[in-house]
């Protein structure tokens, strides 16, 4: 005689939605800038502004991953997703080598680029080009979100983790849709290849020297522009080097250079702005000083981070 007991089986959820997987990525950005704000906080007192901003790097990076790693590495939930009541689907939450994958190829790569780019690039030109073939490759991932709504990152589309929901899927209620901001994303995308396209076609782009002539016969602090930038205006101008206009600080004399230090880092501006009273800082060193005191660090008059000067090639 069979036995009249109901048989079991495990329940089936089904994927997360746009809308709750947007708020849960929302809600892990605002825990984690609240963590890294207090962290700063507590390390400013300990050792200063001047090692917090040498550090804020690698600051970044540690808050980033003591999160996901006491989330995600424990196989539960993130805040976010708590919030949303989403989670990593089961099949691959059980895996610690997914889970591993999923925190250092989030947090990692945007640590090594931030601290490492620019001297990469100088060394290595061709990696410039790896770094914006990937940063294509995530517009299109989230232009593909949009359209479809299944990752969110590109790590997650690569690895093929996808979150599941515990809320059911109401047939009598459409769900909001993002597909238009999908279609913003790749017509911006194909204006910026129309535009590269361009640059690279002489056929397709007008000339620099038009504007290069104006710019050439005009005179800066009684001295011609020309000589600024090393350009013979009797030179072919379908031969000069657009990058003499761009400051180059190899070029630049050590004697020269030992001035440009900053004096809140002690090491060369390379991102240089200018206060309301007249003195030259890193950005990055000057915000961070204005978000503790609202004083210049050397004349003690009122600092407005809203009024700071960005300064280029100087």
């Amino acid at each position: 005689m069979s036995s009249s007991s109901p048989s079991t089986r495990i329940p089936s959820f089904p994927l997360a939605q746009q809308a709750q997987i947007i708020r849960a990525h929302q809600r892990d950005l605002i825990h984690v800038s609240s963590l890294r704000e207090q962290t700063e906080n507590i390390l400013r007192s300990w050792f200063g502004t001047r090692w917090l901003t040498r550090f804020d790097k690698e600051v970044d990076l540690s808050v980033r991953l003591i999160y996901h790693a006491l989330t995600t590495g424990r196989a539960i939930q993130t805040l976010g997703e708590e919030y949303t009541n989403i989670w990593i689907h089961p099949k691959w939450a059980r895996s610690p080598r997914i889970r591993a994958a999923l925190i250092l190829l989030s947090t990692l790569p945007s640590y090594v680029l931030a601290r490492l780019g620019p001297p990469l690039y100088s060394r290595y030109p061709r990696s410039k080009g790896i770094v914006t073939a990937l940063e294509v490759a995530g517009e299109v991932n989230l232009a593909v979100f949009y359209i479809s709504g299944v990752y969110y990152r590109l790590v997650r589309r690569l690895l093929g983790v996808p979150h599941i929901s515990a809320t059911p899927i109401d047939p009598n209620t459409r769900p909001p849709s993002y597909s238009l901001l999908g279609i913003l994303i790749l017509v911006r995308m194909g204006y910026r290849l129309l535009s590269y396209l361009r640059a690279r076609s002489p056929q397709l782009a007008p000339g620099p020297a038009p504007a290069l002539l104006v710019l050439t016969n005009r005179n800066l602090d009684d001295r011609p522009v020309s000589t600024l930038l090393k350009y013979d205006p009797e030179a072919d101008l379908d031969s000069l080097d657009e990058n003499l206009s761009v400051l180059d600080l190899e070029t630049i004399p050590a004697s020269v250079r030992a001035g440009r230090t900053c004096t809140l880092c002690l090491e060369e501006r390379t991102s240089s702005c200018v206060t309301e009273c007249g003195h030259l800082f890193d950005w990055n060193c000057i915000y961070n000083w204005g978000r503790e005191r609202a004083e210049c660090p050397l004349c003690r008059q009122s600092l407005n981070l809203t009024r700071l000067l960005p300064i280029y090639n100087l």
